[in-house]
């Protein structure tokens, strides 16, 4: 370990200062060696001899270290062991044990078997882990006992110690648990638990404590309070050194305590010395000490107790006079000294110097400039405190006066500081109150305060503002005359022009109040910024309010309001809404992979597109934004559907005040005609328009069939409409309907009417509509009565069904069953149970109900006993491919084809099966169930969905860009045209890519990829055509200025041509060669702009001046600013010498001839001014301050030859003592050198 002694200027002169001339001018003998003056650290190597003294030296107050970490051994014999199983040693409860006080304690615990069966165990860690895990194992390992001690009922708070500690630590030594009888119980008996060796040692230390007190007495002696000061002594020395004489303890109450009882307690022989020592003074003190008594004022009480009564304990040790002070509360001034009578006299005039030695003062001053003598965080007030700190200054709220209180001297100094300073403040201050209604003060402070701050800066005074909870309308100004009159002046004009402020109400939807809000605020807050002056309110959501509140001053609220209504026009505007009808089937088309065809279309039309969720029935899709931008939208999304099937639009003229009877109260008419016709869109024009024409859009049979019935159904409302109403249980609709409306057809085409049943989101379920002339209602109504009438006519009825069919039926819990119940009036079908072999199936309904039931579960049965199972060998590979994602092309198949389809389980790559190596792997073989007709057809269908693999040729080099960054470029064409795109691997050096997908998707792939070739084989050539490289040659020394400050002209030139150019790096051989790269034109372009500048640099000349060296910094200026400034103003180039130059004052100056002789010129005009400041500061460092108490000083000092040793390390064979007089040669400044270079781009120029 080292030591460093720092010595700074202002240690080393009051180091000197501390030499007596005596000293430093003594025989050379007497001074200290370096040895004796620091001592060497003690070398392992040395001699003893010669080492002994200097390491003691060092030694001597260093104690060994000690280990943190102990160990510890306890044994418990196998009597006492908790857990006696020698089986389970290691792993059974006692191990468990063993882990928990490890992790409780955090001691290492070793456990070991010795011969006895008994248990030792070593426990390692802090002494005080060690003890608190051996209390852990004796209590959880070691069988417990328990005894009982009886001690005198007053020693027991002996045992437990001061906060208990005492007692922890008796159980922390013996291991045990010690129970103490609270104060209130009359027992004696403490009661100890524990191990036995742990019981004997606890009664043997409680013994121990009893006997001790014992030996112990308690003496309480009288002695009158006035007599308290003499046995205690100053500062409680001579109580503390008849304590340490007799060992006995003293306890004499405090002063404040009003008590003359003093207690000596310890062994009685040391107690009975105490007491008589005591008694021996105060005998000697009240017959020899008299008192005087004097009048000292009440206000200077305090001087004569000193801080915490120091001044009276330094007069008792001076004079051993007690001097007794009134209480506080006491109107009493008489201050009774005592002591011997010639000793009084001295304490006297000792009370009445510290009586006086303070005085209390006070100083006028207005309370409003009080903060402004105190200052900034209290700055003014603390130089004065820092200079006196004796002095205390108060200030009190509300009154024109300061009090200060402190010796006269400072105090009188303190004074008449602050009284200058009240001067000066009252001459150049001044203060103004105005009154303003507080409703308008938070406007006056502005959003931040920013306007109350402005004024503040803007006239250098402070405002002060009375807080709200004040409810006060003064506004207070201070500050300089002009500037209070100034600030007053411009708030109350703030003041009237808010008293003359405006509230208007705009009217704004409140759909718009969070789009003009924004998210987090951030649009509001800019139309805030744009008008600081207007407070716009919005009503709170909750109140469905629309109204706006603005306010503030009358112009500025006209131009708010103006602003937010052009706002919410453009939001009126871009929130036009359309819904486009699109078959469900073609949403994943519009949207497109990854919703790449929804982005594109938003992105360029600039409108919001929302589509119905996966499982909603609903096909409209609801497009936002501007009319003509949403227009746009509305025939690209209508163009894609188009292109995807078959569909086609008609226009039918039929009259606008038909369209609401057509469209039917919530469109339950138009809708009901869009379902029977396969689902097709009719668009109505919007209510009002008076446009006549119907738009339907769909397949074209569908939409020839709905344009008949539309038509059909308006000459019918021309004619002669008539509307009847009739109710039915909801679950008879589907059965009304009949199968594909079948039955709803007939009674249609009878009847000549239309029956429109209700929607799922009609409120009333039951409701059937009829509509159509008076008698075809009536006919079509009578036959749906009748039908209804039938329905609710229940009966029951069996069926025979063959056991081996029973379980399709009831298979996916019953689903086939819940929809035979769905399409036939709710009617219940009961299935035997399993197990029992009847065929008897009941069926539970109305009558007509029962009987189609009856009928579609005799062709389900047809079906199923003509079923065959057909297999379709496909490879295993394709499998996952065929399913599409979540199985959904396989459901698909299901569905349309009405068979069943099994998927083998893969193939055990481990498991080889054995067999005709021709015939199929079951792994491959696809299982389909079904009428033999449509197993065919699925078969057909399956194998339309096995990938097929093209190849296609693409150059090796162009492989790395198709395969793009990290895959990007392959993933995107893959995930575009739905396809798996293999590369080969680059070790093959191939030229073949192949496809696999879909045989509908290879041609487009194959076209995608050759596109993409294409564009790669033209960069590659653009690549060819930018790599034309061409060097030019310059000289080193001009690289800097081509590359300039920060590389801006180098970058300019790189920029302007689009090139890249290269600079030698510092190794390189060819150091004058810059190589330029890019098209051929531009890199010619480049070089001929980089030898422009070489040209005009060569024009430049060099000049050497010389300038004084002790000017350089000045000229340079803070971080090169002023040479900087020198550079651009005359565009030449300065060079100061390096620090070590031969010559320090020669600058060189570069650049064109005439601006190098101004730029001289300049910087000799520079020297002489800065030179003059030179000598005219050193003319001023020779002339020192007569009287000055540094030259006094200085003179009573002599020459003082500073600290001085002999034998120094530093000292040769002609210089014995080595004297450390200057401290100029301990304090040396460096010297800065500045260079152009660190103003360069590069420094490899120079």
């Amino acid at each position: 370990m080292s030591s460093v002694a720092v010595l700074t200027q202002e240690s080393f002169n009051e180091h000197r200062s501390g030499l007596l001339p005596e000293q430093s001018g003594g025989d050379e003998d007497a001074l200290p060696t370096y040895k004796d003056a620091f001592p060497p650290l003690p070398e392992k190597a040395a001699s003893p001899e010669g080492t002994q003294e200097s390491a003691n030296a060092w030694t001597s107050k260093i104690r060994p270290l000690k280990s943190s970490v102990i160990t510890q051994v306890f044994h418990v014999p196998l009597e006492e062991r908790k857990y006696k199983d020698i089986n389970q040693f290691g792993e059974g409860d006692q191990a468990k044990v063993c882990v928990d006080i490890m992790h409780k304690t955090g001691a290492h615990l070793e456990l070991s078997m010795a011969k006895d069966q008994g248990l030792s165990i070593m426990v390692s860690g802090k002494l005080d882990a060690v003890m608190k895990a051996r209390k852990e194992i004796v209590s959880r390992l070691q069988t417990q006992a328990s005894a009982t001690v009886a001690i005198p009922k007053e020693h027991h708070r002996f045992v437990i110690g001061k906060n208990g500690e005492k007692l922890q630590e008796l159980e922390l030594k013996t291991a045990t648990k010690i129970q103490i009888p609270r104060p209130d119980d009359p027992s004696n008996q403490i009661k100890i638990s524990g191990t036995k060796e742990g019981l004997e040692k606890a009664k043997h230390e409680i013994l121990l404590i009893s006997a001790e007190q014992d030996k112990r007495a308690v003496e309480r002696v009288n002695i009158d309070k006035v007599y308290h000061p003499f046995i205690t002594g100053a500062y409680n020395k001579l109580v503390g050194e008849m304590m340490q004489e007799t060992g006995a303890r003293i306890n004499v109450p405090p002063p404040s305590v009003n008590k003359t009882e003093i207690v000596i307690t310890g062994e009685k022989e040391q107690v009975a010395l105490a007491v008589a020592m005591i008694k021996k003074i105060y005998e000697e003190k009240k017959k020899n000490a008299t008192t005087i008594a004097v009048e000292v004022k009440k206000s200077q009480h305090k001087y004569v107790i000193g801080p915490k009564g120091n001044t009276l304990q330094e007069i008792l040790e001076r004079t051993g006079v007690s001097v007794e002070i009134p209480p506080s509360d006491s109107s009493s001034e008489t201050v009774i000294l005592r002591g011997e009578p010639d000793r009084l006299g001295q304490a006297l005039t000792e009370v009445y110097a510290k009586a006086n030695s303070y005085t209390v003062s006070s100083v006028s001053a207005p309370s409003w400039l009080h903060r402004f003598i105190i200052g900034k965080k209290g700055q003014n007030l603390a130089k004065i405190t820092q200079q006196m700190p004796k002095v205390h200054i108060e200030f009190t709220e509300g009154e024109d006066k300061i009090t200060l209180e402190g010796p006269t001297k400072d105090l009188q100094m303190v004074q008449s500081q602050i009284e200058a300073i009240v001067t000066d403040l009252v001459s150049r201050m001044d203060y103004a109150e105005i009154s303003v209604d507080p409703k308008f003060h938070r406007h006056l402070i502005g959003k931040g305060g920013v306007n109350i701050n402005r004024i503040k800066e803007l006239h250098k005074v402070t405002v002060r503002i009375p807080p709200d909870n004040e409810k006060s309308n003064l506004i207070r100004i201070e500050g300089d005359p002009q500037g209070v009159q100034e600030a007053k002046k411009e708030l109350l004009e703030l003041a009237s022009r808010m008293e003359n402020e405006r509230t208007k109400d705009l009217i704004i939807e409140q759909r718009f109040h969070r789009a003009i809000i924004g998210q987090k605020g951030e649009k509001i807050k800019e139309v805030r910024d744009k008008f600081p002056e207007v407070i716009i309110n919005f009503p709170d959501p909750a109140q469905k309010s629309d109204i706006v509140q603005l306010r503030g001053p009358r112009t500025e609220v006209e131009k708010c309001s103006k602003f937010m209504q052009k706002m919410v026009a453009e939001m009126v505007e871009n929130s036009f809404s359309v819904s486009v009808p699109i078959f469900k089937q073609f949403h994943k088309n519009i949207i497109g992979k990854g919703g790449a065809n929804i982005k594109k279309i938003r992105e360029e039309t600039n409108t919001k597109i929302d589509l119905p969720a996966e499982n909603s029935n609903s096909e409209m899709i609801v497009i936002t934004g501007k009319k003509a931008n949403c227009e746009a939208a509305r025939n690209r999304i209508l163009a894609i559907q188009k292109e995807l099937a078959n569909i086609t639009e008609v226009e039918v003229s039929i009259p606008s005040k038909l369209h609401n009877s057509l469209i039917g109260s919530k469109g339950r008419f138009v809708r009901s005609i869009m379902e029977e016709c396969g689902g097709v869109h009719i668009h109505f024009p919007t209510e009002g328009s008076g446009i006549d024409k119907v738009t339907i859009r769909g397949p074209v049979e569908d939409v020839e069939k709905a344009k008949q019935q539309l038509l059909a159904l308006a000459e019918e409302k021309q004619t002669k409409s008539h509307t009847a109403e009739l109710r039915a249980k909801p679950e008879y609709h589907k059965f009304l309907i009949g199968k594909g409306g079948g039955n709803i057809r007939k009674v249609r085409d009878s009847t000549g009417a239309r029956i429109i049943f209700p929607t799922a989101d009609d409120q009333d379920q039951e409701l059937i509509t009829v509509v159509g002339t008076e008698e075809a209602v009536r006919e079509a109504q009578k036959e749906l009565e009748e039908l209804i009438k039938s329905l609710d006519n229940v009966v029951e009825d069996t069926m025979s069904v063959d056991p081996k069919h029973h379980r399709y039926f009831v298979a996916r819990r019953g689903q086939v069953l819940r929809d035979l119940a769905d399409e036939y009036g709710g009617v219940m079908v009961s299935f035997p149970r399993t197990g029992s072999q009847s065929d008897k199936v009941t069926l539970k309904g109305a009558k007509e109900c029962v009987e189609a039931a009856k009928k579609r579960m005799q062709e389900i049965i047809e079906d199923l006993d003509a079923q065959v199972t057909m297999e379709c060998v496909i490879p295993q590979k394709f499998h996952r491919s065929i399913m599409g994602p979540k199985g959904s092309r396989i459901q698909q198949i299901t569905r349309d084809h009405n068979v069943q389809i099994k998927f083998p389980d893969r193939e055990d790559v481990q498991v080889k099966e054995p067999g005709d190596p021709a015939a199929p792997k079951k792994c491959d073989v696809i299982v389909i169930s079904g009428r033999k007709e449509r197993c065919e057809a699925a078969i057909e269908a399956l194998k339309a969905l096995v990938p097929v693999t093209i190849e296609v040729e693409v150059p090796f080099e162009l492989h790395r860009y198709i395969i793009g960054q990290k895959g990007s470029g392959i993933r995107k064409m893959m995930d575009e045209f739905e396809v798996n795109i293999q590369v080969p691997a680059p070790e093959l050096q191939s030229d073949i890519i192949s496809i696999t997908g879909l045989a509908n998707h290879l041609d487009r792939a194959k076209e995608g990829l050759l596109e993409r070739v294409k564009e790669l084989q033209a960069e590659q050539e653009d690549r060819a055509l930018r790599s034309f490289k061409l060097t030019i040659t310059v000289d080193p020394k001009y690289h800097p200025k081509i590359i300039g400050r920060k590389g801006a002209i180098i970058t300019n030139i790189r920029t302007e041509h689009d090139v890249n150019i290269q600079f030698p790096e510092k190794n390189d051989e060819n150091q004058d060669q810059i190589t330029i790269t890019g098209y051929e034109h531009k890199a010619t372009a480049a070089r001929d702009a980089i030898q422009a500048i070489v040209d005009e640099l060569e024009e430049m000349i060099s000049e050497d001046i010389t300038l004084d060296s002790r000017v350089h910094a000045r000229i340079i200026g803070a971080r090169g600013k002023g040479i900087r400034k020198i550079m651009d103003e005359f565009k030449v180039d300065l060079r100061f010498p390096q620090s070590g130059a031969a010559d320090p004052n020669i600058v060189t100056v570069m650049g064109r001839p005439e601006l190098v002789d101004e730029a001289i010129d300049h910087l000799l005009n520079l020297e002489e001014e800065y030179m003059a400041d030179v000598v005219e500061s050193a003319k001023m460092a020779h002339i020192r301050p007569s009287g000055s108490s540094a030259a006094a000083m200085d003179e009573s000092r002599g020459s003082s030859k500073g600290f001085v040793v002999r034998e120094a390390p530093w000292t040769t064979g002609s210089e014995k003592v080595r004297h450390l007089t200057e401290p100029s040669d301990l304090f040396m400044k460096p010297k800065i050198a500045w260079h152009p270079t660190l103003l360069e781009g590069r420094p490899s120029g120079h």
